[in-house]
């Protein structure tokens, strides 16, 4: 397969020794077969229903799914900040720029903190509400 930026050839390898990924040494991109991307946020965050919904704001791109020739589609990451590549036709897998993984892993750290601060925030506000209905209980048993 080829680097659909550069045009060299990809090689194999581990991505942080857990992972294993295609990518162009030339470029430093990576293609991610179709689990992969999944696989990647999951190093940061493993709440599949928590991330969102992954594809937004698609547009065809000039570049070519390495295994398939078809177009690559860039789409808005989960509604971050970050655009990447995948093959639409045929559900290949993604493309991401050099330095687009740990993009991709510093949005899911944040994502694992937003939801754990939501989590302790929804907790807390269950005790203190079943605070105040103790508090008031007490009050109208007292009249």
């Amino acid at each position: 397969m080829n680097c659909p930026k550069c045009n060299n050839e990809l090689i194999q390898k581990f991505y942080k020794g857990l992972l294993e990924v295609d990518a162009c040494p030339n470029c430093r991109g990576l293609w991610l077969d179709a689990q992969e991307l999944d696989r990647l946020e999951d190093l940061a965050f493993d709440e599949d229903e928590r991330k969102g919904s992954l594809i937004h704001f698609q547009q065809p791109t000039e570049f070519l799914c390495p295994h398939c020739a078809s177009p690559l589609v860039e789409f808005q990451y989960r509604l971050y900040d970050l655009r990447l590549e995948y093959c639409a036709e045929n559900a290949h897998g993604f493309w991401l720029d050099g330095g687009e993984e740990e993009r991709v892993l510093a949005l899911m750290q944040k994502r694992a903190k937003d939801m754990q601060r939501q989590t302790s925030a929804e907790a807390e506000w269950k005790q203190a509400l079943k605070g105040i209905h103790s508090f008031l209980k007490d009050k109208r048993q007292k009249k």
